[in-house]
């Protein structure tokens, strides 16, 4: 496995919505001209973390995942108003987790990790386009989700929007945009999210 990880800043906004909620309508989204097609990605994620949960304390989640074009292990560092840094591995030939993932893990916690919680996901990827290219990708996730630690089980659906390489580059802009978003999930029925994360939601926070 290489020991150089794919560094991504991600930038986005999460919501709930119900099961029959309508997807929302983005004709009035400054500088889209397109909406793709939606694409089907079946996500399967299990979590680790330490016994006393040292990494979630610190608001840092490491993963292995299969399924949709970002396949691998992945870890996600604590977040920063909308951002949060990601740092990807290719999957390797079996579960154990690297050694080059653990080395980068140690700023955290050096303690031995068991799985944490594990999430299925239908996800429906719909890019939103403008002129120079992908201006934000927007997820329709159905989540199914299982606390390893206590097995309690939870279902839900949640959208999310996430800023692409050809988003608005200033922060003026960029807020035009998510008050353009939330106004059409509104009006679709979606609310802000009830939770930080899939994982949190995963295990009853």
């Amino acid at each position: 496995m290489t020991t150089e990880p794919q560094r991504t800043v991600e930038v986005e906004r999460k919501y709930d919505v119900d099961v029959q909620t309508p997807l929302p309508e983005w004709s009035g989204i400054p500088g889209v001209v397109q909406v793709t097609d939606g694409e089907l990605r079946q996500l399967d994620a299990q979590y680790l973390d330490t016994a006393d949960a040292a990494l979630a304390r610190v608001g840092v989640a490491v993963r292995r995942r299969t399924g949709g074009p970002d396949a691998g292990w992945h870890i996600k560092g604590p977040r920063q108003g909308d951002s949060r840094l990601e740092l990807g591995w290719p999957l390797g030939d079996d579960e154990e987790l690297p050694e080059t993932i653990a080395t980068v893990l140690a700023q955290w916690t050096t303690e031995p990790l068991t799985p944490l919680a594990r999430i299925e996901n239908d996800r429906m990827a719909y890019f939103l386009v403008g002129e120079d290219g992908v201006i934000a990708e927007f997820v329709d996730d159905r989540v199914r989700a299982t606390d390893a630690r206590s097995g309690i089980q939870r279902t839900w659906r949640e959208w999310e929007m996430e800023l692409g390489p050809a988003a608005p580059a200033d922060e003026a802009a960029r807020a035009a945009f998510f008050a353009a978003v939330e106004d059409a999930v509104r009006s679709a029925g979606g609310r802000d999210a009830s939770s930080g994360s899939k994982l949190a939601r995963a295990l009853g926070f």
